[in-house]
């Protein structure tokens, strides 16, 4: 196999059986696979979490060896207007397929199809529905329009946990002939959220400094600060001692370049494992979403040094 592929494709799950968890979803999937026909779908879930391994897997059970032929995946954000649907999917749509009784359209990310283009899509769904299906991906299921809605099933991807993440992380450390402790595989988990996409990319960057992969080299990679710096830096500013606070957010901004969202997200995340009253921690989470929304327009600097200043009338 080639050393230099891409480790979230070199270990993407081949069929349903290999996906990680969401045996919910894998279930009524094979199940489909027994009948012999699918129908109309939405998979909607966190980024990640195996919408699109699902997708892949279920077009090489259903199609074999010519699965590749009678399947086609669009990504929806890069082509999101009506114009994709009137032409490149229409035509792929009315195609007969190849040694099959119907295939598969993918489109990701198609919660951001503009309504014209999803009304468009609808009707598609209807004229070709005895030769094409059609799979949805989607963050939020809610964005997509309620007629195609009722004309499909939707699968609900739920959140990965640490067990999920480690039993696949766990299986490219062996084939990698990769060294992770415990504490590095709980700041991939940490910092991935769940996403076994990202979770994967962390550790093959990671592995590109040392065999031995450890906490402190997943941050470094990450470009993420680390929990003990933030919480640090938050109690600091509960304290009134705004001046080391702020010289700790230059740190990660200037001197570590790590970006204000990130930041802000990693407050959120620390403030719930502060001993605080519950009072002052309502506050200062309404504090941090207000100054999220400030970020959008204003100076990271300038908004996270105001955000700290914020922080000191909830301190002691």
């Amino acid at each position: 196999m080639n050393n230099n592929e891409i480790w979230i494709e070199k270990y993407r799950p081949k069929e349903l059986d290999e996906i990680i968890n969401q045996k919910h979803v894998v279930d009524r999937l094979k199940s489909f696979v027994k009948e012999g026909s699918i129908p109309h779908m939405i998979f909607a879930g966190p980024p990640g979490t195996g919408k699109t391994c699902c997708a892949i897997a279920l077009a090489r059970e259903f199609f074999g060896d010519k699965w590749n032929q009678n399947f086609q995946e669009t990504n929806a954000s890069d082509m999101r207007g009506i114009d994709v649907i009137r032409t490149r999917i229409k035509n792929f749509s009315r195609t007969k397929p190849l040694g099959a009784s119907f295939k598969i359209i993918f489109l990701d990310e198609s919660d951001a199809l503009t309504s014209d283009a999803q009304h468009a899509l609808r009707r598609l769904m209807e004229v070709y529905a005895h030769v094409t299906r059609f799979i949805l991906s989607c963050n939020y299921s809610s964005k997509i329009i309620r007629p195609v809605q009722s004309r499909t099933a939707v699968f609900r991807f739920k959140l990965l946990s640490l067990e999920d993440v480690s039993k696949y992380i766990d299986r490219i450390v062996k084939n990698e002939k990769l060294k992770l402790d415990k504490k590095a595989l709980e700041a991939v988990y940490e910092i991935s959220g769940g996403d076994l996409r990202k979770a994967t990319n962390i550790l093959q960057a990671s592995s590109t400094l040392d065999k031995k992969i450890t906490r402190d080299i997943v941050y470094e990679v990450a470009a993420q600060a680390e929990p003990e710096e933030v919480k640090t830096m938050i109690e600091y500013a509960l304290q009134g001692k705004f001046i080391e606070s702020r010289q700790l957010l230059k740190e990660l901004l200037l001197k570590r370049g790590i970006a204000g969202h990130d930041i802000i997200k990693q407050i959120s995340n620390e403030i719930y494992k502060i001993d605080i009253p519950e009072k002052a921690r309502v506050g200062l989470i309404e504090r941090v979403g207000e100054f999220e929304y400030r970020l959008q327009g204003g100076n990271e600097q300038i908004q996270l040094e105001a955000l700290l200043a914020q922080f000191a009338l909830y301190g002691s």
